[in-house]
């Protein structure tokens, strides 16, 4: 009978007397749930990774190429209209 009016009173109100959950619950939900999360995740292989970081370097290398062969230009360019030489 307490419960009916428990129930009642909640649907009336639209507010549960139930205590909210504790914060280290919900914590630990977290990482459980991140766990499974994880579980799910399809991971690459390692020579997959190798090879992707050797992209990476290329491209790196080639950028680093790229911006000093324009920085180089762009000095040239300028001693030629300032007229100085360093």
């Amino acid at each position: 009978m307490a419960k009916d009016k428990e129930l009642a009173v909640k649907e009336k109100d639209g507010k549960s007397k139930e205590k909210p959950q504790k914060k280290q619950g919900k914590v630990a939900k977290w990482f459980k749930d991140l766990k499974l999360e994880l579980k799910k995740v399809i991971w690459p292989s390692r020579q997959t990774v190798v090879n992707n970081s050797i992209v990476v370097f290329a491209a790196m290398l080639g950028f680093a190429v790229f911006t000093f062969l324009l920085d180089w230009g762009f000095l040239k360019l300028l001693e030629l209209a300032v007229g100085t030489k360093s």
